[in-house]
């Protein structure tokens, strides 16, 4: 497997490591701690959807980096594993991405993904996609890897160049960002597993190489030991989240529509008491009780001393 050029942070050592990293799609911190509460040790917050979940609307560019930023912020007051960041274009020229690079790992970043998209940017699986020229995108990389100020923060370059200009294309790009210093590549929505084998061969020993899994896109979906045979250090699932609670949520409101109750969905949802245990309502409220006035007030006075008339 690939080792990471830069000093590693948690995700760089499990990057060069044996076992493919598996990271899950989140868009606020509830999915976020579903994540971590399943075990995984790397989240994934997609642009897309946030672009789904905030406004309702798809991937085409909508979501600004102080959108993304604040997300993060909440992500991280919840979650303590790694997360990576689509940071889309960078939501500009190299300057911009100065600016983003420098809110996104002040936000608690582990990684940020940049991509070689042209204005408006939109999902690498929909059609009608346009690129920046290769040497911007170069730029726009070196800006990245300067302004880092944590050199564990890991720098992803994703291109998608497949659709643009073809595969060998998108092959030569990838070569420039690795040498512009990206500290994984991601080269978007290959559109057979010939393709996949390739790009794997070509870094291989050089560079870890992102899968992205989108369910009905681009690009044949494979399991993640699948994908770690074929030569991949990391596999992001960044839409199946909010698709699998959109489809649940469909049945469901489909199913309260018709009967008027919830009672056919009991076993199927939390109850109020689940939920809070879940996202750790007694523990907040223990902890707040510590600086309620009246105990606190105890606490302070201690116990009564005895007086001499005792």
């Amino acid at each position: 497997m690939a080792e990471m050029r830069a000093k590693p942070d948690r995700l760089g050592v499990r990057l060069g490591g044996d076992n493919i990293v598996v990271a899950p799609g989140v868009y606020d911190a509830l999915s976020a701690l579903m994540v971590q509460q399943a075990g995984f040790k790397t989240a994934y917050l997609s642009g897309a959807s946030l672009a789904y979940t905030r406004f309702g609307r798809p991937d085409i560019g909508l979501i600004g980096m102080r959108e993304v930023a604040d997300t993060i912020t909440m992500i991280r007051e919840r979650i303590d594993i790694d997360l990576i960041v689509d940071g889309d274009t960078g939501y500009g020229n190299a300057l911009n991405v100065i600016r983003t690079v420098r809110e996104f790992e002040r936000a608690g970043a582990t990684a940020i993904q940049l991509e070689d998209q042209d204005l408006p940017k939109r999902c690498g699986h929909l059609a009608g996609k346009s690129l920046v020229s290769a040497d911007e995108m170069v730029g726009k990389l070196k800006a990245a890897v300067d302004t880092r100020r944590d050199t564990d923060t890991v720098i992803i370059a994703r291109t998608d160049a497949i659709a643009v200009e073809g595969f060998e294309a998108a092959l030569d790009r990838a070569e420039q960002y690795y040498e512009a210093g990206a500290d994984v590549l991601f080269i978007e929505a290959p559109e057979d597993r010939d393709q996949m084998i390739a790009m794997n061969q070509r870094f291989s020993g050089r560079a870890p190489l992102l899968a992205n899994m989108v369910e009905g896109g681009r690009t044949p979906v494979s399991g993640a030991d699948d994908l770690q045979s074929l030569g991949y250090s990391l596999v992001i699932f960044p839409g199946g989240t909010v698709r699998a609670i959109s489809f649940v949520m469909q049945e469901y409101l489909a199913n309260l529509r018709e009967t008027g109750s919830t009672a056919a969905w009991r076993n199927r949802m939390f109850d109020f008491t689940g939920f809070n245990a879940l996202i750790g309502t007694p523990e907040m409220l223990a902890k707040g009780e510590r600086y309620d006035p009246a105990l606190m007030a105890e606490e302070i006075a201690g116990p009564r001393s005895k007086t001499s008339d005792d």
